[in-house]
C-alpha cells in the first residue's frame, strides 16, 4: 500500500476570488501563483456560508451551517459534533490547527459556553495549558483578532512574549475598550516580524517538522486571519501598492433597482435597516457602503499589502516542505472561508449580497504527481466537500452525515465533475434575514424567506451580474426549472447518518 499522503490545508480570511498574481497584474502573490503553476486553479468554488463561523464549522464538518448548527457569527459550533479530525486521527493522522479558529462566538453564555471570549484570551496562563484537543485537532495554536483589534491574545501573545515583548499590548485597542481610543488606519506601527501572519507562518512551520521527524502523516490547517478588514498593515506592504492604481468598481445607481431592496438602503447616507431586525445583535452589511473614493482607493491598496504578506509567509511553507523532503507526498490545498466586496457593485466588506465577489473563492489543488500542473477546471467545488475528499484521499470511509462530496477524482483529473450545483446559506437573524442561494454551471439563484423577491442572473450572459432575471417573463419557464432542480439538489443534500439494515 502507497504510503498516505499528508494533507496541509492553508486558507486565509475574506479574500476575493481575483486576488491571485497569476491572473491578476494588479497584485503580486508568488507563492500562490506557483501553486497554481504546480497544481490546479479550480475557478468555480463557493463557500457554503459568507461569514466565518458557518463556513469555518462546514470545513471541519462536512455540514452545511443549517444542520451542523452553527448557523451564524455569534453562534458555537457545538463540541459534540463530529470532525474530519477525529475520523483522520482513528486513520492515524496527527492533526493540527494554527491560526485563527472562530468556532464560537465573543461571548460566553451557560449554553454556548466559549473559549475565544473575552477576557479569557488576555489570560495567557489558561492558554499555556491549553493546547487541544479542540474540535479533532491534537494540537492548536490560535488567536482571534484581526488587525490590532482587542481580542488579540492566546497562543499568540505568548509566542510575542517569547520573542521578548513582554508590551505587546500596547499593538492592540485597549481592553476594557476606550471609546475615545484613536484607531489606526492603513500604517501598522506592529513591526511585520511580530504579525500574527508571520507567527501563523512559523508555527505552522514547526507542525510540520515535528510530524516530519517523526514519520507520521499530518493533518495540518495553517488558518490565516488577513486580508479581512479591519485595512492595516506593517510596512512595507502598507506602501506596496498604489491607491491611484486600484480598481474601485462601477457604481451604478440604477444597478439595484430590480434587487431585493436592502441592497438599494446600502447606497443611502442614513440607511433604515430596522424592519430587519429581530434581536439585538447587527447584520453584517446593513448599513451604508458609501465610502469616499480616496478612502477606498487607500483601502484596496491595503488590501493588496495583506494578501502579498500573506502570500510571502505561505511561500516560507511551501519551501520547508521541499526542505524537509515531504513536498511530494503533501497535497496542499489553498483557500479562504469566503470572498470580499471592496467596491464591486457599490458594496463592501460582506452580508446579504451574494454576489460571486463574495461567495466564490480562490481555490487551488497541489497533489504532485496526481492533481495535473498548471491547469485550471471550472467543476464545481465547494469547502462542504473538503472533509469528506480529506478523508478518501487518506484511505478513509465517508460518514453518512457528511453532506459534502468527495472531490478527490476531479482533484485528479479523472473525473469531469462531482457536483452539478453548490448552495451557499446565509442566515443572520432567526427570519428576517434568511437567504439561500443555488448555483449551477450557467444560473444562479437566491430565495429569501417568506419574501416574493429573489435574484437570478445568468452567469454566462451576464457574469458581472448587472441584470437581475427573477422578475423576468422571458426567464419564467428557466425560473421554474432552476426552482424544481433547486428542490431537487435539497433533497440530494440531505444526509444519511445510518444505512437501513432492516425491514422495520
Amino acid at each position: 500500500m502507497s504510503k498516505r499522503p499528508n494533507i496541509l490545508l492553508i486558507t486565509s480570511d475574506q479574500q476575493h476570488y481575483d486576488t491571485i498574481g497569476l491572473t491578476n497584474p494588479k497584485i503580486k502573490t508568488p507563492a500562490l501563483d506557483r501553486l497554481c503553476i504546480e497544481g490546479t486553479r479550480f475557478t468555480r468554488a463557493y463557500c457554503p456560508n459568507p461569514t466565518c463561523t458557518p463556513t469555518r464549522a462546514s470545513i471541519i464538518t462536512g455540514m452545511y451551517p443549517s444542520l451542523h448548527g452553527a448557523w451564524s457569527l455569534g453562534t458555537k459550533l457545538d463540541e459534540n459534533i463530529p470532525t474530519v479530525g477525529e475520523l483522520l486521527k482513528r486513520q492515524g493522522y496527527a492533526t493540527s490547527l494554527i491560526g485563527k479558529a472562530h468556532f464560537q462566538p465573543l461571548a460566553s453564555a451557560p449554553d454556548q459556553t466559549s473559549i475565544e471570549c473575552m477576557p479569557l484570551l488576555r489570560d495567557l496562563d489558561y492558554w499555556r495549558n491549553f493546547k487541544g484537543p479542540w474540535y479533532g485537532f491534537d494540537h492548536v495554536e490560535i488567536t482571534r483578532n484581526h488587525a490590532d483589534e482587542h481580542m488579540a491574545g492566546a497562543h499568540y501573545g505568548i509566542w510575542l512574549e517569547e520573542q521578548g515583548v513582554t508590551d505587546w499590548q500596547k499593538y492592540f485597542r485597549e481592553w476594557p475598550l476606550n471609546p475615545d481610543e484613536t484607531k489606526r488606519q492603513h500604517k501598522w506601527d506592529l513591526p511585520q516580524e511580530l504579525h500574527y501572519t508571520t507567527w501563523t507562518a512559523e508555527r505552522t512551520i514547526a507542525d510540520i517538522e515535528k510530524h516530519a521527524n517523526a514519520d507520521e502523516p499530518f493533518f495540518t490547517w495553517a488558518s490565516f486571519h488577513d486580508p479581512h478588514p479591519a485595512y492595516l498593515v506593517p510596512e512595507p506592504w502598507d506602501s506596496m501598492y498604489d491607491p491611484a492604481e486600484m480598481d474601485i468598481g462601477e457604481r451604478q445607481p440604477v444597478q439595484f433597482e430590480n434587487m431585493p431592496p436592502h441592497y438599494a438602503l446600502t447606497q443611502q447616507e442614513k440607511p433604515d435597516f430596522s424592519e430587519y431586525q429581530e434581536t439585538p445583535f447587527s447584520n453584517h452589511g446593513f448599513s451604508t457602503h458609501l465610502i469616499p473614493e480616496e478612502k477606498l482607493r487607500k483601502d484596496i491598496a491595503i488590501y493588496y499589502g495583506m494578501t502579498s504578506f500573506m502570500d510571502q509567509q505561505i511561500g516560507r511553507i511551501l519551501d520547508k516542505l521541499d526542505e524537509l523532503g515531504i513536498a511530494e507526498n503533501t497535497i496542499v490545498v489553498f483557500s479562504t472561508d469566503h470572498g470580499h466586496l471592496i467596491g464591486q457593485h457599490g458594496l463592501t466588506a460582506k452580508g446579504a449580497f451574494p454576489y460571486e465577489d463574495l461567495i466564490r473563492l480562490p481555490f487551488i489543488v497541489r497533489w504532485p504527481g496526481k492533481t495535473p500542473a498548471g491547469q485550471n477546471s471550472s467543476a464545481l467545488q465547494s469547502l462542504v466537500d473538503l472533509a469528506p475528499t480529506f478523508l478518501k484521499v487518506a484511505e478513509g470511509e465517508i460518514p453518512g452525515w457528511m453532506q459534502g462530496v468527495n472531490q478527490s477524482g476531479v482533484w485528479r483529473g479523472e473525473e469531469n465533475a462531482a457536483r452539478d450545483s453548490a448552495f451557499c446559506e446565509f442566515r443572520h437573524q432567526p427570519t428576517k434575514v434568511h437567504l439561500r442561494t443555488y448555483v449551477e454551471e450557467r444560473y444562479k439563484m437566491t430565495i429569501y424567506r417568506d419574501q416574493i423577491y429573489g435574484e437570478l442572473f445568468d452567469l454566462q450572459e451576464d457574469p458581472d451580474e448587472r441584470h437581475n432575471r427573477w422578475d423576468d417573463p422571458q426567464f419564467a419557464e428557466i425560473k421554474s426549472a432552476l426552482m424544481q432542480r433547486c428542490l431537487n439538489a435539497e433533497l440530494q443534500r440531505e444526509p444519511m447518518r445510518y444505512p437501513r439494515i432492516s425491514g422495520a
